[in-house]
């Protein structure tokens, strides 16, 4: 499905974590789709050593379980987005653009998992403070909760691209999170997004 939309090109193809990290290496994609399950090295282990090797890949895991440990460890791990394999198809090529033009990914069926565990367990874990943060990077995370990538952050803030990462790398460090994903995490918890409907 991939190999047949006109604006992705399948590079590599890996039989298991090991050789997905040899050929993420080799030919530096915009997006590696990794299985939680793999031969060898699992997609848990592969993407947090491609977070920290290579940085500039974006890593979305796919999975038949959708269990609240598997996502939870994932997104600390580094991945940019979680899918289903019983997801929409379609769902995979959406969340191939999103990761690939800078953003992060969550199905919807995700998605939904991750906002009610938020919900369950806001008045144990407070968010994060946000007071650090100036009003401009406000703005930007409410884009990053809003699953926006950095162009597109940039076009409803009236900023420079350049400007918007800039941002983003400080909203990161202030709120000492590792990746956009826990940042937009952040932004639920912290009521800039408004929550799905129910």
């Amino acid at each position: 499905m991939l190999a047949r939309d006109p604006h992705v090109d399948v590079v590599a193809e890996a039989a298991d974590g090991h050789e997905a990290i040899a050929l993420t290496r080799l030919h530096r994609p915009d997006v590696v789709l990794l299985d939680i399950q793999m031969p060898g090295m699992d997609g848990l282990t592969a993407v947090a050593r491609l977070h920290r090797e290579l940085t500039s890949v974006g890593v979305i895991m796919l999975t038949t379980f959708g269990q609240d440990e598997y996502v939870t460890r994932a997104l600390e791990e580094g991945a940019d987005g979680f899918l289903l394999k019983a997801d929409d198809p379609r769902e995979l090529l959406n969340g191939a653009r999103a990761v690939g033009a800078g953003g992060a990914y969550l199905s919807p069926r995700v998605a939904g998992q991750v906002i009610a565990g938020l919900r369950a367990h806001r008045v144990a874990h407070p968010h994060r403070s946000l007071e650090r943060l100036t009003e401009r990077e406000r703005e930007v995370l409410a884009g990053l909760g809003a699953g926006l990538a950095d162009a597109e952050i940039a076009r409803r803030l009236h900023l420079v691209e350049g400007t918007v990462k800039a941002h983003v790398s400080s909203v990161l460090t202030k709120l000492g999170v590792r990746n956009r994903v826990e940042a937009a995490i952040s932004a639920y918890e912290a009521g800039l997004v408004p929550p799905l409907p129910r």
